[in-house]
């Protein structure tokens, strides 16, 4: 007789043959992936950590490098921007130098320009002076003679009549102009 040896194990009452296969094929499993599986697995989880970190440090170095490079960009475009703000500067010097300059040539021209213009209108005046001193010289001695009833051409000539009185007037002007300029 065979002794079987039963567990109490409530309603289900198992075979032990099959329980013990059971647990036979599961530590026989067990062994196999703790052998064989299970160092693969933590070979492929310990790879992809390393391969994570690494691709981490590289991320770290790369952000690190962008930080650098941006911080250059930086510092390259204040660079510039204070040159562009001394060359603004310079050209503004400059010009204002150049319109100084441009305008000093204009006074200058300017002045010449009205000076010339006075010479030629003194030497206009004094031909245009003469001219009338001749024509009012002439249509004096024209009018005394008409007045008179003789001729006065030639004693107008050579007593210089109109020459004095003309020179009486001129006189008379310069110092009323200058008594109206004192007062």
């Amino acid at each position: 007789m065979a002794m079987t040896f039963a567990l109490d194990v409530g309603p289900l009452k198992p075979d032990l043959a099959p329980l013990v296969l059971g647990l036979v094929l599961f530590f026989l499993v067990f062994a196999v992936m703790a052998k064989a599986i299970l160092p693969r697995i933590n070979k492929v989880l310990v790879e992809r950590e390393q391969a994570t970190e690494g691709r981490m440090d590289e991320a770290e170095e790369t952000r690190a490098e962008a930080a650098r490079v941006h911080a250059e960009y930086q510092e390259l475009l204040a660079e510039a921007r204070h040159e562009a703000a001394r060359l603004r500067q310079e050209s503004l010097e400059q010009g204002n130098a150049i319109i100084a300059e441009l305008r000093a040539e204009g006074q200058r021209q300017r002045e010449e320009i009205i000076s010339a213009g006075h010479a030629v209108i003194d030497a206009e005046r004094a031909v245009a002076e003469a001219e009338l001193r001749e024509q009012v010289g002439a249509l004096a001695t024209e009018l005394a003679g008409r007045i008179v009833g003789e001729p006065m051409a030639d004693y107008a000539r050579q007593s210089g009549v109109v020459d004095r009185y003309l020179d009486e007037l001129r006189t008379a002007k310069a110092s009323d102009a200058a008594g109206e300029a004192r007062g």
